[in-house]
């Protein structure tokens, strides 16, 4: 009888998300063209305003194989800081390889996004990736075309090259190519994104050309382009996060492990001074003592016992919350301008939560509100699907984390829960009519978003971010309350003015035949006498001008 063998082998990362591009949002050619946009664009963002730079990202979609119409190449540049020469092929060419990893707050969580676009692009269209970077500092442009060695998880450099600047341009261009789906739902996708990341980045110059959409695939021939463009209308910027460390409460065994395996510090009390925020030196003795662990211990010497201990311990100490440094709100100005840029409503507001802390991560829940004017014009298309299903009054809710817009996965997300129309009692507690609608924007800053899967669509449900949340809703909808009690009040006493402006020249004309003996002309003069005065009445009486000062 033959012994059936088992055969094992490692796979790369490279290889890992080779074969399973769909946690990655590469899932569909549809999708694909979407996730690759959103990558690159947040890459260009970050690469710019933690910088103090202002964004000018143009963001360019085209068929340009003429054999193949679901081949798309995908286009990004930003004048952003650029990339080193000696570091771009393995930033586009190995998997996990990224500046992402740090202790701050930053679009992307694992340095993965663009590489996927990188890797789906060659597997589907056998095209190589093509960049070109230049650093402020460096007085040429360079140009990589490469692709990713699946195997072996590194970048394989099929041509490169550098040529002088001519101009003090630094940035990144980046090209590649890959199998998509161009139709309404893809382009709706891309354009929401693009709407969405102009509202929260008042502060940048967005350009999107892609394809024009006419309802069929098309390819063959000159293609018509559409041009989508959202000027800079502030030049202030987001403080920017700072990178610190990690906080005791965020970490676990296996991290402290690590750490202590690559610390340089000679004595464990060091070590937790050194490596965590929140703690000093007493914070440190009173964690060592619980521990049973010598201050003087070097961290290397530990056994896995006392590791263990020392772990325990740190969980059982009270520290004060986490540092909020290493975030970077949005801020109350620039929701408020950027919802007024691009949906133009009568009434818009906003709120910026004090941070907060969920398992020792450092956390801040912003909210923007808008209703009226032109807002309902002004909607995207997947707020219009949105509320399709409402019963009104009707909630268009934008959700961001870490300023990137969550389009997918709506009803799922903890913010919807909180907003949702039929728990949120927005018409009877915060009176709204039926017929209203209301965009509500919230935006959670962390430097580790509880996201419910790698594809960054919809948050969990945390305790912690809900009741931030909620305070933050509910706040705003007491504001908007307070403007739409005015308003009514206003026009009610409005439409009061305007009855007695229709019968006081009749009632003036009436009183004015009680003067006797006085001319035609005198009592047509008295007759406007006493229209003004009876006017100065009604003004007085429904409060019209204290109403106006007021607003």
């Amino acid at each position: 009888m033959t012994e059936n063998v088992e055969s094992f082998r490692q796979l790369s990362p490279s290889e890992f998300f080779y074969r399973n591009k769909e946690i990655a949002g590469f899932s569909s050619p549809s999708r694909a063209l979407y996730q690759t946009v959103r990558e690159f664009v947040e890459n260009s963002l970050d690469a710019t305003e933690v910088h103090g730079i202002l964004p000018n990202v143009v963001i360019s979609i085209s068929r340009e194989d003429s054999s193949n119409s679901n081949y798309f190449t995908v286009s990004v540049e930003d004048n952003g800081i650029g990339i080193p020469s000696n570091i771009i092929p393995d930033a586009f060419g190995r998997i996990l390889y990224s500046s992402k990893y740090k202790f701050r707050q930053t679009r992307g969580m694992y340095g993965l996004g663009a590489k996927m676009a990188i890797l789906y692009g060659q597997i589907t269209t056998g095209k190589p990736f093509e960049i070109y970077s230049s650093t402020s500092r460096s007085n040429k442009i360079f140009y990589y075309k490469l692709s990713v060695d699946i195997r072996k998880n590194e970048p394989i450099v099929f041509e490169e090259g550098a040529w002088e600047k001519k101009t003090s341009w630094h940035g990144t261009i980046a090209k590649v190519t890959i199998e998509g789906d161009w139709n309404k739902r893809t382009r709706d996708y891309i354009s929401v994104y693009v709407k969405r990341t102009a509202i929260i980045a008042p502060y940048a110059d967005i350009t999107l050309i892609m394809p024009k959409f006419n309802g069929e695939q098309e390819g063959n021939g000159e293609e018509e382009s559409e041009i989508v463009c959202y000027k800079r209308v502030t030049d202030k910027l987001p403080v920017p996060p700072k990178e610190t460390k990690p906080h005791p409460l965020g970490i676990d065994l296996e991290m402290l492990k690590m750490s202590i395996s690559e610390s340089k510090n000679k004595t464990i009390k060091d070590f937790l001074m050194k490596n965590f925020q929140r703690i000093g030196e007493k914070k440190a003795e009173e964690i060592l003592k619980i521990a049973g662990i010598d201050f003087d211990r070097n961290p290397k010497n530990l056994n896995d016992k006392e590791i263990e201990a020392l772990y325990k311990s740190i969980k059982s100490v009270d520290f004060i919350s986490p540092s909020p440094d290493p975030l970077s709100p949005i801020g109350e100005e620039l929701i408020k301008i950027g919802l007024k840029q691009v949906l133009n409503p009568e009434f818009v507001d906003a709120i910026t939560r004090k941070p907060k802390s969920y398992g020792g991560h450092p956390f801040i829940v912003e909210a923007g509100i808008a209703y009226g004017g032109k807002l309902s014009e002004n909607l995207d298309e997947i707020a219009r699907d949105s509320i399709k299903g409402q019963s009104g009054p009707f909630i268009a809710l934008l959700r961001y984390a870490n300023k990137i817009p969550l389009l997918y996965d709506e009803k799922a997300d903890l913010i919807w829960s909180v907003v949702n129309p039929d728990d949120f009692n927005w018409k009877n507690t915060y009176k709204l009519d039926p017929s209203d609608i209301v965009v509500v924007l919230v935006h959670i800053a962390s430097t580790k978003v509880p996201y419910k899967g790698v594809g960054k669509e919809s948050i969990a449900q945390v305790e912690e971010i809900r009741k931030e949340v909620e305070a933050a809703v509910q706040e705003l909808a007491r504001r908007l309350r307070k403007y739409i009690v005015k308003k009514r009040k206003k026009e009610e006493a409005e439409e009061k003015f305007r009855i007695f402006l229709k019968y006081i020249p009749e009632i003036a004309q009436n009183l004015a035949v009680f003067y006797d003996g006085v001319s035609p002309e005198e009592r047509k003069k008295i007759a406007q006498e006493l229209e003004s005065t009876l006017k100065a009445i009604a003004e007085k009486k429904v409060k019209i001008i204290e109403e106006v000062k007021e607003e």
